[in-house]
């Protein structure tokens, strides 16, 4: 038997909605980093590396923006029925997944 509904603290839904806007500014981020290294990288005479730095960042705003929205709805939900709040995985491979873009940024620009 579930929990009815009940409204939520309004401090909790407007710290869920910064929450939820702080993960799609990051999406921003990924995205423009992404056009960015595509436009403006000159990683090699094929500028492959470059495409391949573009096309990680630029899914990783796609997935980021997708999670977010899940994770607004799940924890909105959670809120109301009482429920514990759902664990995510989006920071950790959001930030494993800069953490390597950047490592291959690096790594051609050494090899240069």
């Amino acid at each position: 038997m579930s929990m009815p509904e009940q409204e939520p603290d309004y401090r909790f839904t407007l710290a869920n909605e910064r929450t939820y806007l702080a993960y799609l500014r990051t999406s921003l981020a990924c995205y423009a980093g992404g056009l960015s290294a595509v436009q403006f990288l000159d990683l090699g005479p094929d500028r492959w590396p470059a495409r391949i730095i573009g096309i990680i960042l630029v899914a990783a705003g796609i997935v980021t923006t997708a999670g977010a929205f899940r994770r607004w709805q799940a924890n909105q939900t959670a809120m109301r029925t009482g429920g514990p709040l759902p664990v995510t995985r989006v920071p950790l491979v959001l930030g494993a997944t800069i953490a390597v873009v950047g490592l291959i940024g690096l790594l051609f620009s050494l090899w240069r």
